[in-house]
């Protein structure tokens, strides 16, 4: 075995498909040291910049003094706590639900909600940029998959027409795409889940905290309310963990059913007091978000005025496609070598032939982070022949 794993991590050398670790040493969410250089990071999902946001650290430290590190057992066992009520409470309110239930990561909640709702006699009709995680909780289900190209509402509604003999049918789309940075078409999504009875399923987990009224999401943006939405505690909001939003009945049956619920630890302690903090300073500091979209806008018209190829958006995913994905990675580097880290993103996280590099930008960079930025990206791509 030893012998085909080395052949095939050789053949992803090739490719330029070769992932590696990377180490990360930093004390701020925009800067950081690798390889013993210091350099501007625009990598993450920490988009309103609460992760080191002072009263989010130490509402953690203050719950990591008073309970421990752990929960010490799952929530069904001995790992709940009123501190999940609140935040929980925090989360319906901001996705104007019922009610809402926290999973230790937003893949558990992903694959806890299709895994448990969806099964054998049903149908699931994605999008066919979803992310993995929704793939994966269909497949768990056992459902029948129907894929649809992306963002394309007339071939899924031929697909809906057609009928089949599905018990129940659910339509199933990311919020914000991640690796483009656009939305869902969210309004005529729900007109066909209505006009063919099919539960609509919003994974919202970049546009939680950064598009809508008060971080409310892509549903509050493009008024189009879900049956269920998704999300996570690990981008916007600064912390880690998974989140369900929707009706009392559906998060009981989540409770009682989901077993990427029912058989993980908890969260620990600190980090479900960040996430509640941080949830609260949505409402507190509105300015995060206004910051963090005219920062990704200025950084999205300056490098498509630069001849670079910029898909269309408005969120803090700014992607530059390159198409091929070992020039992706050496131009990662290139930018890297100016103290800019850019993560080059290739397939299978993108499709193949759309290899890119992927901005992402904080409320908590600076305009001096942004300028110099774009001035190595515009003169790297100069260099590599990419841009104008």
């Amino acid at each position: 075995m030893r012998e085909r794993l080395a052949a095939d991590l050789s053949a992803l050398d090739r490719e330029g498909m070769r992932r590696r670790l990377r180490a990360f040493e930093g004390e701020t969410s925009t800067r950081a040291v690798i390889d013993g250089r210091e350099v501007v990071v625009f990598a993450g999902n920490d988009y309103l910049g609460l992760a080191r946001h002072p009263e989010v650290v130490r509402a953690a430290a203050i719950a990591l003094e008073r309970y421990g590190a752990s929960a010490t057992a799952s929530r069904l066992v001995s790992g709940d706590s009123p501190s999940y009520r609140r935040l929980e409470r925090a989360l319906a309110r901001l996705k104007q639900h019922e009610a809402a239930l926290v999973f230790p990561t937003g893949y558990h909640a992903n694959l806890g909600v299709l895994a448990t709702l969806a099964g054998r006699a049903d149908g699931v009709y994605l999008d066919k940029l979803d992310h993995a995680s929704i793939y994966d909780g269909v497949a768990l289900s056992g459902a029948t998959l129907r894929r649809y190209p992306h963002a394309d509402l007339a071939r899924l509604a031929e697909m809906l027409a057609v009928g089949d003999d599905a018990r129940r049918r659910f339509i199933v789309t990311d919020g914000v795409f991640s690796m483009d940075g656009d939305l869902a078409p969210l309004p005529r999504l729900r007109e066909l889940a209505d006009e063919h009875g099919c539960i609509l399923v919003v994974d919202d987990a970049h546009g939680t905290g950064v598009v809508g009224e008060g971080g409310g999401g892509t549903c509050a943006a493009l008024c189009a309310h879900a049956d269920i939405e998704i999300g996570t505690l690990s981008k916007a909001l600064g912390s880690v963990g998974g989140f369900v939003a929707c009706d009392e009945v559906v998060a009981s049956y989540l409770v009682n059913k989901a077993r990427p619920f029912i058989f993980t630890t908890g969260l620990p302690p600190a980090s479900v007091a960040a996430s509640t903090r941080a949830v609260e300073l949505l409402a507190e500091e509105p300015w995060r978000q206004a910051r963090v979209l005219e920062l990704a806008g200025r950084v999205r018209s300056r490098l498509a005025a630069a001849g670079f190829r910029i898909p269309d958006g408005v969120t803090p995913i700014v992607p530059i496609v390159v198409g091929d994905a070992s020039t992706a990675v050496r131009l990662s580097e290139a930018c890297l070598a100016e103290g800019v880290f850019v993560p080059a993103i290739r397939p299978p996280s993108v499709p193949p032939g759309t290899a890119r590099l992927r901005l992402t930008l904080s409320a908590a960079h600076t305009d001096d982070e942004v300028e110099y930025a774009l001035t190595v990206l515009t003169s790297v791509g100069r260099e590599w022949g990419i841009g104008g």
